[in-house]
């Protein structure tokens, strides 16, 4: 499954022009320094993936304690249901209920340190502002969450974060460099795509927690459970 971390990556960098794509342009960079700007943005992007990293880390070892529970089946069918509603409910909805509002002054200290990085123009805070970036609240990184819980463990919920932080990178170069490459109306077709992808993604999370013995899709029951005896043929 950790294929879909990538592709939700490189579908979501199309969100992530509207979520980031200012974040990005901003970017203290040298314009004068070709070899150093590469550098700078790298360095930015590493900042992000750390961010990612992290919660992919706490969020993994969640799955981790549903798997040594002897919930990964159900864990796996529930999170692909979930990542199917989360892009089929309408955001109207969501936003009658105030989810966030314990976690408000969390996120606006976020954003005040992120503000003040763009002042300076050192590795430090080129590294920090991607960070920061990489905490800010986004609907396909929650969405990317449930994958990394459903991955049963704390390296492989590190990896699956990593690798869709690598799917975003990028389109999200390509901003730094040129602002104006992607047109609205092509970014519109692509973010209306976005959310069958995530509904694929989550159809494949069921069928895996459903085992029904289709190869690298929906392994069987007996490979997904530790058994006291071998079943050997």
């Amino acid at each position: 499954m950790l294929y879909s971390a990538f592709i939700l990556g490189l579908i979501s960098s199309l969100h992530c022009i509207g979520m980031c794509g200012p974040i990005a342009m901003m970017l203290p960079v040298d314009q004068q320094n070709d070899a150093k700007k590469v550098t700078q943005i790298i360095t930015y992007h590493l900042g992000r993936l750390t961010a990612y990293a992290t919660i992919g880390l706490i969020f993994g070892l969640l799955g981790r304690g549903f798997f040594l529970a002897g919930l990964q089946q159900k864990m796996s069918i529930f999170i692909g249901l979930a990542m199917i509603l989360v892009v089929l409910i309408p955001e109207k909805v969501f936003s009658k209920y105030n989810f966030s509002k314990p976690v408000y002054k969390i996120i606006s200290r976020v954003k005040s340190s992120l503000g003040n990085q763009f002042k300076k123009k050192t590795y430090k805070s080129l590294f920090t502002i991607g960070l920061l970036n990489g905490f800010l609240p986004c609907g396909m990184v929650y969405v990317a969450l449930f994958g990394a819980i459903a991955m049963q463990s704390a390296g492989f919920g590190v990896l699956y974060m990593i690798l869709f932080g690598l799917g975003t990178i990028p389109l999200m170069t390509v901003v730094v460099y040129v602002h104006s490459l992607i047109k609205l109306p092509f970014r519109n077709k692509i973010q209306k795509a976005i959310p069958y992808v995530a509904v694929v993604i989550g159809v494949l999370f069921i069928l895996r927690g459903l085992g029904l013995g289709i190869s690298y899709i929906s392994p069987s029951n007996m490979s997904l459970f530790v058994q006291g005896t071998p079943n050997c043929h």
